[in-house]
């Protein structure tokens, strides 16, 4: 078995596939026809987000077993055609969850707390604490849509401020447990004071949280993604935090991301975006949720793993 790696990755990952007798080509530079000239060669792909994997670059890998992503979503592999091909495509969520759920507690924390407004006005000689007073969880309801890895990770977090924590997922049932109440969509709706999104990007969660949605809440909330900016249209977010639908925001991820997550937009900045930078009640980070030390060398210890189990 021979693996081409076309993506930064830890050192782990070589060591558990020489263990393991697995040859592989380490090229986090390669190029895309570079990519195309070689895949044939190979049983195995790792990639992270360097390029989408399309019909045609599956059916160049024409030894391919298995393609790996080190991270939690599969949106840029044609995961349903590798299948196709009897291709397993595999992710490795459960080495980067623990990271999700603290930033977006993180988040969540500073956002409720002033603590970045607060700390940008004391820099600038100005000490105003009545202004920062800041509101607690503990009598929120917190609304989580998605329960897997992510929304597991973030409902042990936030369940320590003891809160009351409901889940909604689509494709899971009999999952209540310690930390969350199995919920349906319209009681998110009716009792939701937080709201935390924790779902692949898929034609269904496009666009998910739009004018229409947001419009069902009977609070006010705070929305937070850490999942995929396109879930969220945000043309229709800036609207609601404007009329104060939402009263604040905690964003990871940006619809104006390119694939590979490196850059958000190549022209003119889009006015939706110009607002939020601009906004106090917007906390943003660079789509940082699931990458710290620990979990850049979980991602690739777990793929690495998982990869070996397959194909023994």
């Amino acid at each position: 078995m021979k693996a081409l790696i076309i993506d930064k990755i830890h050192d782990i990952m070589f060591q558990i596939f020489s263990e393991a007798g697995i040859d592989y080509d380490y090229q986090p530079n390669i190029t895309k026809s570079e990519f195309d000239k070689i895949i044939s060669d190979y049983e195995i792909l790792i990639i992270r987000s360097k390029f989408k994997i399309k019909v045609e670059d599956i059916d160049r890998g024409t030894k391919l077993k298995v393609i790996g992503r080190v991270g939690a979503g599969l949106e840029n592999i044609n995961i349903q055609y590798a299948q196709s091909k009897k291709i397993i495509g595999l992710n490795s969520p459960e080495g980067n969850r623990d990271a999700v759920g603290e930033h977006a507690m993180g988040m969540l924390l500073n956002l409720l707390n002033n603590i970045p407004k607060a700390d940008h006005e004391i820099r600038r000689g100005i000490w105003d604490r009545e202004g920062n007073w800041g509101t607690e969880i503990s009598d929120k309801t917190v609304g989580i849509i998605g329960y897997g890895n992510m929304g597991n990770a973030f409902a042990r977090r936030v369940k320590a401020f003891t809160p009351s924590v409901l889940a909604y997922d689509k494709y899971k049932h009999d999952y209540s447990d310690e930390f969350v109440q199995e919920s349906t969509m319209q009681e998110l709706f009716d009792k939701c004071d937080i709201l935390s999104l924790h779902v692949p990007l898929t034609e269904e969660t496009r666009y998910l949280i739009s004018e229409e949605y947001i419009s069902n809440f009977k609070k006010n909330i705070i929305l937070i993604n850490t999942a995929r900016g396109e879930c969220v249209k945000t043309s229709d977010l800036v609207s609601a935090l404007e009329s104060q639908k939402i009263t604040g925001a905690c964003l990871d991820v940006l619809e104006y991301e390119k694939t590979t997550f490196e850059e958000m937009f190549t022209s003119e900045m889009p006015k939706p975006l110009a607002y939020l930078i601009h906004a106090e009640n917007v906390i943003l980070t660079p789509h940082i949720a699931g990458w710290t030390n620990e979990a850049y060398l979980k991602l690739s210890k777990v793929m690495a793993e998982k990869v070996i189990s397959v194909i023994r």
